[in-house]
């Protein structure tokens, strides 16, 4: 009571004119996870709360999920060094490596130019996957995505084009000037011995022809080339036998040859393992490391739902998300692990009109009568079509012929956007989509370190909040 009483009057002699110098220095974290849903924007996650508390009966405006219960808060400004809306893998790099740099490019710094190998090597960035394997510690990746894809490839790879997936998707200039492609960077990396946990989907690019992959020698196996590496490996490609992963080895998992299932298509038979099994298996395997470890969870197919036009799908991978967060807090001691929940961007993705409370969030909007009482029909534009809460600025259900047809609704419903996009891809395919927003994106935390969490923040401080909280002051 005594020590209580004379922090109070410290607090209270100090006031206003306290900085932070005063403040006291907490506890230094043990483990770090850094969860990333992959395009979680503020109306994604508002959505998300609403339709996960009317999956379990409630009107859903009042639920809140696991990460919104953190005491820590801040607005994070996710614009890429060269690029006001930024892409993933640059967004990704900012939070890894302390650097914002170029869209498109994944540990490589701004000076370099995209799809440049001779840049790319030149400009090299250091990760805190690298200080923590060099310190000791575990380190593990989960996404539901391929482990190639841009944020997880964040975690081990230096490429100057994030397409670089597999070396048939590598020029052979490029290949010639030594830069490699994603798959072969996480097979061979090795600092600290390499990292402990992987899993996700993507198997094609660790494979040549005769094993179902794409890799340009038919005989390529890179899966097996990392299980014999060194002793103690094992690689997995279904739930089972994750489960049967013993601790103090190290695992890869491909669990898709692509990316895993969107949950509104998985089938009851499936042996993919869910987000939130990946979870919590990764942290029961790297918590044998007594030295601590930093793990990263992507909820990646988030941001496919939204470039696809599905909000239901976004919605489902967003309430998985959540539900990853959840397994990690129950299994966690928040004493000694920071857990920072945030996205890398967001999407142009709306809630609009003036719904009733507890209207469907996938539905059309019904709205209230004039004394404030719902309305027994859906609301009608001026086309005189209803419309729905939920919709797209851009993207592949743009509107483009007259008159407006009635939206969908549910679950499979694509969302009726306003400008139709197309995009190009790397083996010169077309694409129709919706695109990433630029607007700012949250960041929730707690645990030691989670107090630098607050205001409006640049994206690669984030970086800062981690190294700080493991008391590392010399990184670089």
């Amino acid at each position: 009571m005594i020590l209580r009483c004379a922090a109070l009057l410290a607090l209270l002699v100090c006031g206003a004119a306290c900085g932070p110098a005063d403040r006291s220095v907490p506890a230094r974290a043990k483990n770090v996870i850094l969860f990333i849903g992959d395009g979680m924007g503020v109306s994604t996650v508002t959505a998300t709360r609403i339709f996960d508390g009317q999956s379990r009966g409630m009107d859903g405006e009042e639920n809140v999920l696991s990460f919104e219960r953190f005491p820590n808060l801040a607005l994070v400004k996710t614009y890429n060094s060269n690029q006001q809306v930024p892409d993933s893998a640059g967004t990704a790099t900012a939070m890894l490596t302390g650097t914002k740099t170029r869209a498109g490019v994944i540990n490589i710094g701004p000076e370099a130019q995209r799809a440049s190998c001779e840049d790319a090597l030149a400009n090299e960035l250091n990760t805190i996957v690298d200080e923590a394997k060099r310190r000791g510690l575990s380190a593990g990746i989960v996404t539901t995505t391929r482990l190639t894809h841009a944020t997880p490839a964040a975690m081990y790879a230096r490429s100057a084009e994030r397409d670089w997936e597999g070396n048939d998707l590598m020029p052979e200039a490029e290949r010639a000037r030594g830069c490699n492609d994603i798959a072969e960077q996480l097979v061979s990396y090795s600092t600290g011995g390499g990292l402990d946990v992987m899993l996700g989907g993507g198997s094609k690019y660790f494979r040549g022809g005769n094993f179902g992959g794409v890799r340009r020698d038919p005989y390529d196996d890179l899966a097996q080339e990392w299980v014999d590496a060194a002793p103690g490996r094992r690689y997995v490609d279904t739930a089972i036998q994750l489960e049967g992963v013993r601790p103090g080895g190290q695992v890869l998992g491909l669990f898709a040859r692509s990316h895993l299932s969107y949950l509104a298509e998985r089938r009851a038979s499936s042996s993919q393992p869910m987000l939130s099994e990946m979870t919590r298996r990764a942290i029961e395997l790297l918590s044998t490391n007594e030295a601590g470890y930093f793990l990263m969870v992507e909820g990646g197919r988030i941001d496919h739902g939204h470039h696809d036009g599905y909000a239901g799908y976004a919605l489902l991978e967003t309430q998985e998300f959540a539900r990853a967060v959840a397994t990690a807090i129950e299994l966690v001691d928040t004493e000694e692990t920071l857990v920072l929940v945030t996205a890398d961007h967001s999407h142009v993705f709306t809630i609009g009109g003036y719904p009733t409370r507890g209207n469907p969030i996938l539905g059309l909007v019904r709205g209230n009568d004039r004394r404030g009482e719902p309305l027994p029909e859906p609301s009608l534009a001026d086309d005189g079509q209803p419309y729905t809460t939920l919709a797209y600025a851009n993207g592949p259900g743009a509107v483009t012929e007259m008159p407006r047809p009635e939206p969908g609704t549910g679950i499979d419903a694509m969302q009726q956007s306003l400008v139709p996009m197309r995009w190009y891809n790397l083996d010169g395919t077309e694409d129709d989509g919706e695109t990433h927003a630029g607007e700012d994106v949250p960041l929730y935390a707690i645990g030691p370190g989670a107090d630098a969490v607050r205001g409006v923040m640049e994206q690669n401080r984030i970086y800062e909040v981690m190294i700080n909280a493991f008391g590392w002051t010399e990184t670089r």
